[in-house]
């Protein structure tokens, strides 16, 4: 355990990096995964560049064009992916066969597909944490890590999300709530699983855009309508909800302890941790908890941020980490 933590609290006046400009795949597919489920994958950048990988958040909420835009493209092999059941991996918003381990599988069938040795491991808030399985399980296959919005999956951090965060936003969890019967009060996410597997749209529709509407609602420090708009319409708010409750009921498929426990196997890999001092879905207590841990990690506090990745000063500071990486 590090005793000393490298923390930067961040200048915001001197948040200068913007994401690159929009770019286009120029190789994509999808990669049949075991008979039933296949993935999404797309790559972008210098094709003989330094390979970074990019996981998206949830589980389910699938990756977006923007998501290329955090690294230079004349420098980095960018590699996009869209996780088991989300976005235009296929089956669509599919939970049979789909778990933590399938998904560190996945990763490492794209690896070798893509005949990558090591790669820079990109990932916010879920996908922070299956940045970490991953590298726990494969840390030989790991050049560094960019996390943002650090979640373990641990039980004190789900009991947060699913009602310690009404401290912070009880009109939003009152919002959550009234989608409920009054008896489901009492436990609310073996409620929305029950609406959220239902096989009637009908059932499962409402639910969803009512789940991704309260994530939405509390993941950004200033209120941003549109933000939550994207999240709860069309079809994604499916895929983010039924996937996120398949999950949390099943206590991520990990033990409670598993990143603490392990994260000697990867402490010697360098890592940038980027966290929002006022994130209400990630609290900066798990990152503070894991920066103390990784001695060397670079830990930086953006002081004007929550939970998003898009909000401009969490946007600078993951761009700055992948800048960094470039002269480790």
């Amino acid at each position: 355990m590090g005793e000393a933590i490298d923390l930067y609290v961040m200048d915001v006046s001197q948040s200068q990096y913007q994401l690159y400009p929009e770019i286009q795949p120029h190789a994509k597919g999808m990669l049949d995964l075991d008979g039933h489920h296949k993935m999404y994958w797309e790559v972008s950048g210098n094709p003989d560049g330094v390979p970074a990988v990019f996981l998206h958040g949830g589980p389910g909420a699938g990756a977006s064009p923007s998501h290329r835009r955090f690294f230079d493209p004349d420098y980095y092999r960018i590699v996009v992916f869209d996780q088991r059941g989300s976005g235009r991996s296929k089956p669509f918003a599919e939970i049979a066969h789909n778990t933590t381990q399938h998904l560190i599988g996945d990763m490492e069938t794209l690896r070798r597909h893509l005949e990558i040795d090591k790669w820079l491991v990109f990932g916010g808030s879920w996908g922070s944490a299956l940045a970490l399985a991953y590298g726990i399980e494969h840390p030989e296959r790991v050049s560094g890590f960019v996390l943002r919005g650090i979640f373990l999956c641990r039980q004190l951090e789900l009991d947060w999300f699913l009602g310690g965060i009404a401290a912070v936003f009880p009109e939003n969890w009152r919002a959550f709530l009234a989608h409920l019967d009054a008896p489901d009060h009492q436990d609310p996410l073996a409620a929305y699983h029950r609406l959220l597997m239902d096989p009637d749209p009908a059932v499962h529709g409402p639910a969803a855009r009512v789940w991704a509407r309260f994530e939405g609602a509390c993941s950004t420090l200033m209120p941003s309508p549109r933000s939550v708009s994207h999240l709860e319409s069309g079809r994604e708010a499916l895929a983010l909800a039924r996937i996120e409750a398949h999950y949390f009921v099943n206590d991520l498929f990990l033990a409670d302890d598993h990143f603490m426990a392990n994260v000697d196997r990867i402490s010697h890999l360098p890592a940038s941790l980027v966290q929002g001092r006022y994130d209400m879905v990630c609290p900066v207590r798990t990152a503070d908890e894991l920066a103390a841990a990784w001695e060397g990690a670079d830990y930086v506090i953006v002081p004007d941020a929550g939970h998003s990745a898009m909000e401009p000063s969490i946007r600078s500071a993951l761009v700055a980490a992948t800048e960094r990486f470039k002269h480790i």
